[in-house]
């Protein structure tokens, strides 16, 4: 079922996307069609790949950004960004999604978060900015290529924490190991 949304006044938030009718964890909300391919990253922009930014058609741009969000992100046939309930959701309600779950570096929000969440980081964050247990609650609903550059990101980490060891503490000693004769 792809559920009906309509823009509206989000009060405090500026424009939003509203459920016209309930709908259920799993239910498609919008699904993503890419306008302009590739583009450079803004405001607006949506991360389709490792590299790649792109802009979605109809009311992608006017789904406001929540740290505790109510939908999230499935990539679709076409590399778009559908957006999927990930809970159950009452009919006025407002449909909000983390943008960190499309993009890995957001620094277009220079501005504090007006979410108004408890749970609120207070700033617009990338993927690379969330804590773990943030991104292990989003799994099945962030974009793939996001999980891709995180182990991308720690294999870094883990190789430059190797060489810097070796370098301060030099080569592993050998002590007690046979020699050849």
């Amino acid at each position: 079922m792809t559920a009906t949304i309509e823009e509206r006044t989000a009060h405090g938030r500026g424009q939003g996307v509203f459920a016209l009718d309930p709908f259920r964890k799993g239910d498609v909300l919008y699904v993503g069609v890419l306008d302009d391919r590739p583009i450079s990253n803004h405001s607006h922009a949506s991360q389709i790949s490792k590299t790649e930014f792109g802009f979605h058609k109809g009311l992608s741009s006017k789904f406001n950004h929540s740290c505790n969000p109510n939908c999230g992100i499935v990539i679709n046939d076409t590399g778009g960004h559908n957006i999927v309930a990930m809970c159950d959701i009452a009919a006025a309600d407002e449909a909000t999604y983390d943008y960190a779950m499309r993009n890995y570096r957001i620094e277009h929000f220079a501005g504090p978060c007006v979410c108004g969440h408890a749970n609120c980081r207070g700033s617009i964050t990338g993927w690379q900015d969330l804590p773990q247990r943030r991104k292990d609650d989003y799994a099945g609903y962030v974009a793939p290529y996001l999980i891709e550059m995180d182990i991308e990101d720690a294999a870094i980490i883990l190789h430059a924490e190797a060489a810097s060891a070796l370098e301060c503490n030099g080569p592993a000693p050998t002590v007690g190991l046979p020699t050849a004769q």
